[in-house]
């Protein structure tokens, strides 16, 4: 989801930066080594912890045979990523090591499961560059281009979207749900292309922005676009939290 963390994850390890990373929302599990490794923690702040110690994000820590990995619940933010050099080594499917419902046997990691990755333990080469100050972006202004059918909303419900607060509601990796309605007088359109980062209104005014996990077609119509940036801000806003839109006048 957050894309920018989970490369991070990957950067300080001197992995290749699509390497398998561990995804955790919200709450983090507690995670037993059965061997030396060196890993990294990135995006939201757990208050991760080795052995009951405490340990920072953003740097390459070293991991021997039977350290404990403690996370608790995100104190900022929604999702934490877990790099491990040599990167994750789950099964590849359809060029991905992810995990998605309907294609892969597993929809996510349960309780007892273990994870397999390279047991080199060679240390991460030296970077000449300090990660940690690094910090997720928690801005609540997204930006945004016009969607292909932007100008067919009229000037009220256009001025509602650049000049009020919307608020997070029921969200998942397809998509975030926002509270607010704005009146739709647009008609549905014929099936047409969607991707991470489309806002579509429905009938009803509801407004629906796809995430990582979207369908390909929609025929609601696509009002506004996000950016990868853009994309990676809002996957780390909870339930709750307001954000306000505006216009990248770039393009």
């Amino acid at each position: 989801m957050d894309q920018t963390s989970a490369k991070l994850a990957n950067l300080i390890l001197g992995n290749d930066e699509s390497a398998a990373v561990l995804e955790m929302t919200l709450l983090g599990p507690t995670l037993e080594f059965l061997n030396d490794t060196y890993i990294s923690i990135t995006g939201a702040d757990m208050n991760p912890m080795v052995n009951k110690k405490k340990v920072l994000l953003n740097e390459t820590l070293l991991i021997k045979n039977g350290d404990i990995l403690y996370l608790a619940n995100s104190s900022n933010g929604m999702r934490t990523y877990l790099g491990i050099r040599g990167g994750l080594n789950s099964e590849k499917i359809l060029g991905s090591k992810s995990f998605y419902k309907g294609i892969t046997k597993r929809e996510k990691l349960i309780k007892n499961d273990q994870i397999e990755f390279d047991l080199s333990i060679s240390s991460p080469k030296k970077i000449n560059q300090n990660f940690n100050d690094i910090k997720i972006n928690r801005n609540s202004k997204i930006k945004v281009f016009k969607g292909p059918e932007f100008d067919c909303l009229d000037p009220k419900s256009q001025d509602i979207i650049f000049n009020n607060e919307f608020t997070i509601g029921v969200n998942n990796r397809m998509a975030y749900n926002l509270v607010e309605i704005i009146e739709n007088k647009i008609p549905s359109i014929v099936s047409s292309p969607l991707m991470p980062g489309t806002i579509q209104l429905t009938p009803s005014g509801r407004v629906i922005i796809l995430c990582r996990d979207c369908q390909t077609t929609g025929g609601y119509p696509r009002i506004l676009q996000l950016d990868k940036k853009s994309l990676d801000c809002l996957s780390q806003k909870v339930t709750g939290e307001k954000i306000n839109f505006y216009l990248n006048k770039s393009l």
